[in-house]
């Protein structure tokens, strides 16, 4: 839970890099649930940066919030309430989820849920 904590907190910094510090070389990111302009699935370390700064980019600030921590054995899922201001002063707040998968110490896999409840069933978890 800590290496999924700490790239959370480096995210938050916008600070890609160390966010997946402790990542495999072929992680992937899926967020092919999400409604934004960031969707579908990155792989490897190259296409995750890639998609992050697309993310960031129209942003003038960005924070979330891990509102829970969840162990699920090999995975942790994290409900989150994101705080968006974009450039024209529109502020955005959401409440999603995600799923990290860790193997061997490293971040194999990373899946965006839009609501709180599938993320819990995604890791073989209930309410």
């Amino acid at each position: 839970m800590e290496i999924v904590r700490a790239a959370w907190e480096a995210l938050n910094r916008g600070d890609i890099d160390a966010s997946f510090k402790h990542a495999a070389p072929d992680c992937e990111f899926d967020v092919s649930r999400a409604f934004g302009p960031m969707h579908g699935t990155y792989y490897g370390l190259d296409q995750i940066r890639q998609a992050f700064e697309e993310f960031f980019e129209p942003w003038e600030s960005f924070r979330t919030e891990l509102d829970e921590f969840i162990d699920a054995g090999g995975d942790v899922v994290a409900s989150v309430t994101g705080y968006f201001r974009g450039r024209d002063g529109i502020e955005v707040r959401t409440r999603t989820a995600f799923v990290w998968t860790i193997r061997d110490g490293a971040i194999a896999h990373v899946c965006f849920y839009q609501e709180r409840q599938e993320a819990l069933e995604a890791a073989g978890l209930r309410e």
